[in-house]
């Protein structure tokens, strides 16, 4: 009687998990679909977009979109190299200041704790605008025409340090006392006990400060402008629109066939050039959202 027992559940186990990965997979499909639609565009005309609309397959192939995108292989490549750049170093520099700064606010022996999280909390709910906080990093701090004026803005952010904080609450404080005991000071007691710790954290918040410094074009468009050489890929990407559609504004009262000029089509490819490279991110940090990590187990 086990033994038929045993049989019909895993019978229901095989079938529960066959119609899981049916219904997953469709759900994953059906989310494809867009990204698939913006690549299938990038490489379909102009006028045959306007006429029939967006397919699964592009209608017209062409390269036209990414012919002005790359107009200028080394303004393009000058800005995937300051993209990228600004990514790494904020992504890495970021993490480790933020993972001090959660781990800090949550240890009970810190005196200070709670004053700091009181600032910390105040600027999620009150800012000072863009006006000030302009003022003050062009006029007093002088990074007017800088890459650190972008840079040092996403380097940290209150809700970032709030997640880091919330996950360094799991990281037992007895972790910290043996630590102390053996000898370690607490820059040791961090690197080498507490921050292994925090691998899906790191995790987590490194991908939301790789996005944030791989998708900004807001400030660069702010303090960088026509200041440097090379701008951030989102705003040279985002220039390059703007740059087309008013060419297409200009020549469109001129009796002049513009329905070839790339618009929608340009979009779809600046959106495959912007979000190709950040996708491979993505499975490195995978494993971490699936399966976390068990954290260490303290000796009684």
């Amino acid at each position: 009687m086990a033994k038929k027992n045993k049989i019909k559940d895993d019978k229901s186990g095989v079938a529960l998990k066959t119609v899981s990965t049916v219904f997953v997979g469709l759900f994953a499909l059906i989310c494809l679909v867009p990204f698939i639609l913006i690549v299938s565009a990038s490489f379909s005309n102009e006028s045959i977009i306007m006429k029939e609309g967006f397919g699964l397959l592009p209608k017209g192939f062409t390269f036209d979109a990414y012919k002005w995108v790359f107009l200028s292989p080394k303004q393009i490549m000058g800005s995937y190299a300051v993209t990228i750049i600004m990514t790494l170093a904020g992504t890495v520099v970021g993490l480790f200041v933020i993972a001090m700064t959660g781990f800090c606010l949550q240890r009970r022996d810190f005196h200070f704790r709670n004053q700091l999280s009181f600032f910390i909390y105040f600027t999620t709910l009150f800012s000072a605008g863009m006006a000030p906080s302009y003022i003050w990093v062009s006029r007093y701090l002088g990074l007017k025409g800088s890459y650190l004026a972008v840079f040092l803005q996403l380097l940290m952010t209150p809700w970032l340090i709030i997640l880091m904080k919330n996950f360094a609450k799991s990281v037992p404080f007895e972790i910290v006392e043996s630590g102390k005991i053996d000898g370690a000071g607490d820059f040791r007691i961090f690197y080498q006990l507490v921050l292994p710790m925090l691998k899906p954290a790191l995790a987590t918040v490194g991908l939301f400060l790789a996005l944030g410094y791989w998708n900004e074009w807001y400030l660069s468009s702010l303090y960088l402008g026509s200041s440097v050489d090379f701008k951030p890929l989102q705003y040279y990407l985002y220039s390059i629109i703007n740059q087309a559609a008013a060419l297409k504004g200009s020549v469109a009262g001129a009796n002049v066939d513009v329905s070839n000029l790339p618009s929608n089509t340009l979009k779809m490819a600046t959106a495959v050039v912007a979000t190709g490279p950040i996708i491979f991110l993505y499975p490195f940090v995978q494993r971490y959202f699936i399966s976390g990590i068990t954290i260490g187990a303290v000796k009684g």
